[in-house]
């Protein structure tokens, strides 16, 4: 079943609006996606709500016992327009999660692959794109995810919790990329800029459901919109491309482009 994520912040768009303006995105926008698309070096995929059914940190919580009090804590960050870092600060402040604790949640826990998302990462694997994983949520949750897709653990991008040497909760890694967003200096677009730098892609793309993935493009060449597990009425409003189903991008990467210049 598909969620739909109203706006929580005053500067999100209303639904009124924003269906109306994903439904009048130009067509030739959206087919620019697309041969983007098809010609990527590179693609970065959100995990959470995108790669997953579900939230890692919500999840986490949950099992902590503290999933009310975090989504309490998350609901007052985004009612007051805090920055990604201070909400995932305070989230973590309630959570306190020791490194035993998370080591049992990751070994009991199974990855709840969003439907076709195997066949889609396999689908580009065998065309010799590289596939990334850039989230704002943990490393460590994400790994198991990344070894059932068959992505390298140097191709996760996400955020790093510290632990003191009793195993004791002690923060998170603010140096990560991931840790914050907002800007083109961090976030997203900040790793994208970095792989672009690094490996000399010529083209990425970004594909996820949240504000935090639709501010990736640019730096990334194109951005699509994807709401498979959560439809977020904003989000859909910026998207040129907005799908729900993965298998939708994955027999695009079948269209020849050379048919279109006839």
């Amino acid at each position: 079943m598909i969620r739909v994520a109203f706006p929580t912040s005053a500067a999100a768009i209303p639904r009124s609006i924003s269906t109306a303006v994903s439904e009048n995105i130009p067509k030739n926008q959206e087919e620019d996606v697309r041969k983007v698309w098809r010609n990527a070096d590179a693609v970065c995929f959100d995990v959470d709500s995108t790669v997953c059914q579900d939230e890692g940190i919500d999840e986490l919580a949950a099992y902590l016992g503290v999933g009310e009090a975090v989504a309490n804590v998350t609901r007052t960050a985004m009612n007051g327009n805090a920055r990604f870092r201070d909400a995932l600060a305070a989230r973590l402040q309630v959570m306190k999660p020791n490194n035993e604790q998370l080591e049992q949640f990751v070994n009991i826990t199974k990855p709840k692959l969003t439907i076709g998302i195997r066949e889609l990462v396999s689908r580009l694997h065998a065309r010799g794109t590289h596939v990334y994983l850039v989230s704002g949520g943990f490393r460590r949750l994400i790994l198991p995810v990344a070894e059932l897709l068959g992505i390298e653990k140097s191709r996760i991008y996400a955020n790093e919790i510290l632990f003191d040497k009793q195993g004791n909760y002690h923060g998170f890694d603010t140096s990560e990329l991931t840790s914050d967003s907002g800007s083109k200096d961090v976030g997203k677009p900040a790793v994208i800029a970095l792989l672009k730098k690094k490996f000399h892609y010529k083209t990425v793309v970004m594909v996820g459901d949240g504000a935090t993935d639709a501010e990736a493009a640019p730096p990334a060449d194109a951005f699509i919109g994807f709401g498979g597990n959560v439809i977020r009425e904003g989000v859909k409003a910026r998207a040129k491309w907005y799908v729900t189903d993965f298998d939708v991008l994955r027999k695009d990467l079948e269209h020849d482009d050379s048919s279109d210049d006839e």
